[in-house]
C-alpha cells in the first residue's frame, strides 16, 4: 500500500443552509497511494475536494496534512497541497512559461528556485518545447498538462485532481494517465473521475460517495475478491446441491442446463477441489472461468440503492 500517512480526514461535514452536502467523511491517504473518489453527480465529491484543499471551510470536522491541521495552520498546510479543479485555472493570454512563473510566485516558491521548478515540472508534464506558446493556442491535452504542472510546481506532498482527463481524446487520456501514475509514485494523489476504467488502471483504493456519505471504502485488490465466483460447465452436470457441498462454496446459481456459477470465499482452493470432485464423480468438467464483479456493477448497485455487496468502512462518508 502506501508509506507514511499524508492525509487524515475525520468526520468532515459541510452544510449549505438546510442542505447537508457532506456527512461525516473520514479517510486516510498515504504517500505512494492513488485514491479514486467516485460518486454520481451531486454526491459531494467536489465539495469534499474543495475542503481538502482549503478552498472551502468545513462546517465541522478535522483535516490533517502531514500531521498539521489545515484549519489551524492554513497558510503552511496549503503549501503541501496541489489542486487541479475540473476547469483548470488557466490564463489563455499568457504563455506557458509566464503562467508557470506566476503560479510559482503564488505558491511562494523562492525566487532563486523558480527557474529550476519550472524546468522540472515542464519535463515531468511533457511541456518541454512549448514554454513560449500561448496557452490559448494549446490543445486541450496540453492545457490539462499545464493545469497539472501548476498543481505540482511547488513540490506538494498531496495532489488532488478533479476529472483530469475530461474532454480528452484516447491518446491524450493515455498520456495524462501515465503522468498521474508517475505522480502517484512519490505523492499522495486523490483522483475524482467518472471514468471507472481509469480508477481501475490508476488507483490502489476506491471510495464511493452517495448522498454525502461514503458507502464504500476498499482497496481495489480486495474489492476484486469480495464478490468472487467461478463459472463451471459440465458434460454430465451434477445437481446444484452437490456443487454447494464443496467446501468454500457459499451459493450455486444455474446459468443453463450445463453451466453453473459458484460463489465462494476468496480464501481457499475451490477451483482445485471442484476439479478433483469432477474427476472423481465423472462430471466431465470442460469449462472453469474465474468471474469477478466489475467496478461498474458495484458502483451501479450501490448508488442506485440495489444494496451494498462489498464491505463498507464504518467511519466514512461522502461528498459533493
Amino acid at each position: 500500500m502506501s508509506g507514511e500517512n499524508l492525509v487524515s480526514v475525520r468526520s468532515l461535514h459541510r452544510r449549505y443552509g438546510n442542505l447537508h452536502a457532506v456527512k461525516g467523511v473520514s479517510f486516510d491517504l498515504g504517500r505512494g497511494e492513488v485514491l479514486g473518489l467516485l460518486g454520481p453527480n451531486g454526491a459531494g465529491k467536489t465539495t469534499t475536494m474543495q475542503m481538502l484543499c482549503g478552498a472551502l471551510a468545513p462546517s465541522a470536522g478535522e483535516i490533517l496534512i502531514d500531521g498539521e491541521s489545515l484549519l489551524e495552520s492554513p497558510r503552511s498546510t496549503k503549501r503541501k497541497i496541489g489542486y487541479l479543479p475540473e476547469r483548470p485555472p488557466l490564463y489563455p493570454e499568457l504563455s506557458v512559461d509566464e503562467y508557470l512563473r506566476f503560479c510559482a510566485r503564488l505558491r511562494r516558491v523562492e525566487a532563486a528556485d523558480i527557474s529550476a521548478a519550472m524546468k522540472r515540472v515542464k519535463t515531468r508534464c511533457g511541456l518541454d518545447g512549448v514554454g513560449r506558446r500561448l496557452i490559448a493556442n494549446l490543445s486541450k491535452g496540453y492545457q490539462q498538462r499545464v493545469g497539472i504542472a501548476q498543481a505540482v510546481i511547488h513540490g506538494p506532498q498531496v495532489v488532488v485532481l478533479d476529472e483530469p482527463t475530461a474532454g480528452l481524446d484516447p491518446n491524450q487520456i493515455r498520456e495524462i494517465r501515465d503522468l498521474i501514475r508517475e505522480l502517484g509514485e512519490e505523492h499522495g494523489v486523490v483522483l475524482s473521475t467518472h471514468i471507472l476504467p481509469e480508477v481501475q488502471a490508476l488507483c490502489q483504493r476506491v471510495q464511493i460517495l452517495c448522498q454525502g456519505e461514503i458507502v464504500l471504502n476498499e482497496r481495489l485488490d480486495t474489492l476484486n475478491q469480495s464478490s468472487r465466483s467461478l463459472r463451471a460447465a459440465f458434460r454430465r452436470p451434477p445437481d446444484a446441491a452437490e456443487l454447494g457441498s464443496i467446501a468454500g462454496v457459499s451459493r450455486v446459481e444455474a446459468i443453463d442446463e450445463q453451466r453453473f456459477r459458484l460463489f465462494h470465499d476468496p480464501d481457499g482452493n475451490v477451483a482445485g477441489m471442484l476439479t478433483e470432485r469432477s474427476v472423481e464423480e465423472r462430471w466431465g468438467l470442460f469449462e472453469l472461468i474465474p468471474d469477478q464483479r466489475a467496478l461498474e456493477e458495484i458502483f451501479v448497485a450501490i448508488t442506485s440503492g440495489e444494496g451494498v455487496q462489498p464491505p463498507v468502512t464504518p467511519s466514512e462518508g461522502p461528498s459533493e
